[in-house]
């Protein structure tokens, strides 16, 4: 098993965070995402001005997971986060699951949804929901396997003229 170690996120991991979330993006849409707006996308949501301000708001859950001292990805929750297809109020949405690819296949992204389970159970929520690009293969998989069933899908906007399909995945704890 791979050393882990996971820490909720402070402001000095801005830095580091703002270069993953880069790196973990672009991964598995570089291929289909034109350059020009993918540029776009990553600077707009992914700059350290936001992940600093969402940072500092208890709204938003951001920890970090390090294999031995590397910083290999991280997640973003949102508790009590409301969605139209679903019916119970404490749900709450996983806006990222992220690994950077020299990570992948450790067990370190298991390791990371089964920690946000549980702190999703601490908090009295009673099911997380999230999208997930319907190209996302490796992702797609992932979800599946841990439990995610399909309930809907989305056009999630990833600039002002174009959106990519997504599915909307919910997980009842």
């Amino acid at each position: 098993m791979t050393t882990f170690t996971i820490k909720k996120a402070q402001t000095k991991d801005v830095k580091a965070l703002t270069d993953v979330s880069k790196k973990a993006f672009y991964v598995p849409h570089k291929d289909v995402v034109p350059k020009e707006i993918m540029d776009a996308y990553l600077k707009n949501n992914f700059n350290e001005e936001n992940l600093l301000r969402e940072i500092s708001n208890s709204n938003f859950q951001y920890h970090l997971i390090y294999q031995k001292q590397s910083l290999a990805g991280f997640s973003k929750i949102i508790f009590n986060q409301k969605n139209e297809h679903i019916a119970l109020n404490n749900v709450t949405k996983m806006e990222r699951l992220y690994l950077l690819e020299d990570f992948y296949g450790l067990g370190l992204g298991i390791e990371l949804f089964k920690f946000n389970l549980e702190l999703c159970k601490k908090n009295n929520q009673k099911g997380i929901w999230l999208y997930v690009w319907i190209k996302n293969y490796r992702a797609l998989s992932f979800y599946k396997k841990v439990g995610f069933k399909k309930i809907a899908t989305y056009d999630f906007p990833i600039s002002e003229t174009e959106t990519r399909l997504n599915d909307i995945l919910y997980l009842e704890i």
